[in-house]
């Protein structure tokens, strides 16, 4: 598979990473643990070399499930985490707050390499902004702890350009990951040009609208309470319905390029810089496969106009996160 490297840094990945957030958590019933393995397994032999994970999925037991997985072919692998939130005490999914205070950081980090069963972690990104905590002592803490070798990379997600240029100064940015597909276009405004200019890559997270540009969820589909869809409002009926004519206009290109609405979707963001590295997440080898093929389609410079001009035209319904989720999201 194709390479490519975040930014100005030299961490190169595969093309096309793996979310592996789905694989136990927030997408309703949890998958089997030895299938999910077998998945991580066949991702590594097709070309997959960049896992994404976090302490807060589960919490903690998706990376378990990435470092028992990966833990034999470390040296293959670029795995990122994340910090950033406090937990239930009790273990149970969500959390109650914000957290990056420097003393947490390290915490979070000591657990992390414990669960993902390595010394170091390539790529740590801070999860959400915490207003209280300065972006400054944040980056220090990451700065110091790249200097003891247990973190190689500094990311940030969801963050806006202030915070961005801020973490910059301290400790060089290899990384921004934040929501970016052809239903949710909103880094196009600054953060793109942002990024480009201090020399930082771009990891969109659901850059398949969390399955909805697949072409395979409609109007009539419904998600279960434990599924974390259930409460987005892009996905009531309604606004799946209105929706709708983004997923058919990937229909249409994916019919004349012999492919699938998803492959189109990810060739896109694909073709937008060569610094975006996608994440889609699936737990099923068929999807599997379909997505890492979308690194093999060339969308012309016609088709990619033809596209974006089409989209600019079509106006999205629904927030793309629930009001008491979004309040969690601090630029």
């Amino acid at each position: 598979m194709e390479k490519r490297k975040l930014g100005n840094s030299n961490l190169e990945v595969s093309a096309i990473g793996l979310g592996c957030m789905g694989m136990n958590f927030s997408y309703g019933s949890i998958p089997d643990k030895k299938e999910m393995i077998y998945l991580l397994h066949k991702a590594v032999e097709m070309g997959e070399t960049f896992f994404d994970t976090a302490e807060v999925y589960g919490p903690f037991t998706n990376e378990e499930l990435v470092g028992e997985a990966l833990e034999s072919i470390r040296h293959k692998v670029v795995i990122a985490s994340k910090f950033g939130f406090n937990l239930h005490p009790d273990g149970s999914p969500g959390w109650t707050g914000l957290n990056s205070r420097p003393e947490h950081i390290r915490q979070v980090v000591e657990a992390s390499l414990k669960r993902l069963k390595t010394d170091y972690i390539d790529l740590l990104y801070q999860h959400r902004v915490d207003p209280i905590v300065p972006i400054e002592d944040v980056a220090g803490t990451v700065k110091d702890l790249i200097k003891e070798g247990k973190v190689k990379y500094f990311g940030l997600s969801e963050a806006g350009v202030q915070t961005i240029r801020r973490a910059h100064a301290v400790q060089p940015v290899t990384a921004l990951q934040s929501e970016y597909s052809l239903w949710w276009r909103e880094p196009e405004d600054e953060i793109l040009p942002t990024l480009e200019e201090l020399g930082i890559g771009f990891v969109p997270f659901s850059p398949l609208g969390r399955g909805f540009l697949t072409g395979t969820i409609n109007e009539n589909t419904t998600f279960d309470k434990t599924d974390f869809r259930s409460t987005v409002p892009r996905f009531t009926p309604e606004n799946l319905k209105a929706n709708q004519t983004v997923v058919d206009l990937l229909a249409q290109v994916a019919k004349r390029k012999n492919a699938t609405p998803a492959q189109i979707a990810l060739a896109w963001l694909l073709a937008q810089k060569p610094w975006i590295v996608p994440i889609p997440g699936t737990t099923k080898l068929k999807r599997l496969e379909e997505n890492l093929g979308a690194a093999s389609i060339e969308l012309s410079e016609d088709e990619l106009l033809d596209i974006r001009t089409a989209v600019d035209n079509i106006e999205i319904a629904g927030n793309r996160y629930s009001e008491a989720t979004q309040k969690m999201i601090n630029r």
